[in-house]
């Protein structure tokens, strides 16, 4: 395959979707560090999980996945993800913790470290349930995250009902607690499936 079929095999739509997914956090990182408008802030962080399903998508039904696509899709998700995780921690409001970032990020560069290893010895080491359960619980917790730190929406939470809004920052921490348990699990998860592929085999 030459230099040029790369190019243009790689410059496919899903792959143009998960860049355009990069440039978008960008976006939704310079509002948040700014402390603007954080439902739009919320809405855009849906707009970029949807849009990770979305090349997903595509790249499947039209078999357009390039060895690129593999690489930068899930790097795509954790720079999202993983931003939204930093540039909410100045924020106690939002119910972020330390620790919570520390365990997430610490996840992350785990299993990608993982990864990169297995998968260089030709072991398969794709994601598995708890992987996606965990991407799951993530991008929900952060949207409610987001959202709670909106003050028309709290105002509206309280014109529902009084104390609604705190009722809703005690759901908000549950799921965040919950999501970091999970993401615990799903580290184990990897590391015992990691011990099983270096296992020698009889």
């Amino acid at each position: 395959m030459t230099t040029a079929t790369a190019s243009e095999n790689n410059l496919n739509l899903p792959n143009i979707i998960t860049f355009s997914r990069l440039a978008l956090a960008l976006v939704l990182f310079g509002l948040m560090s700014l402390n603007r408008n954080w439902a739009f802030c919320a809405a855009l962080f849906v707009v970029s999980v949807l849009t990770d399903a979305l090349d997903g998508w595509i790249a499947r039904k039209y078999q357009l996945i390039t060895q690129l696509g593999r690489i930068m899709d899930p790097f795509a998700d954790k720079f999202i993800t993983g931003g939204v995780f930093v540039f909410l921690l100045p924020y106690p409001q939002s119910g972020i913790t330390p620790w919570m970032v520390i365990i997430v990020l610490g996840r992350e560069m785990l299993v990608t470290s993982l990864r990169g290893f297995l998968e260089q010895l030709g072991a398969d080491f794709s994601a598995t349930f708890s992987g996606k359960l965990k991407m799951i619980l993530q991008c929900f917790a952060l949207t409610v995250a987001l959202l709670t730190m909106d003050q028309p929406f709290r105002a509206a939470c309280e014109q529902v009902s009084v104390g609604l809004a705190g009722q809703v920052d005690f759901l908000r921490n549950a799921m965040l607690w919950f999501m970091v348990a999970v993401t615990v699990w799903s580290g184990w998860d990897y590391v015992l499936r990691a011990i099983q592929l270096l296992r020698p085999r009889p």
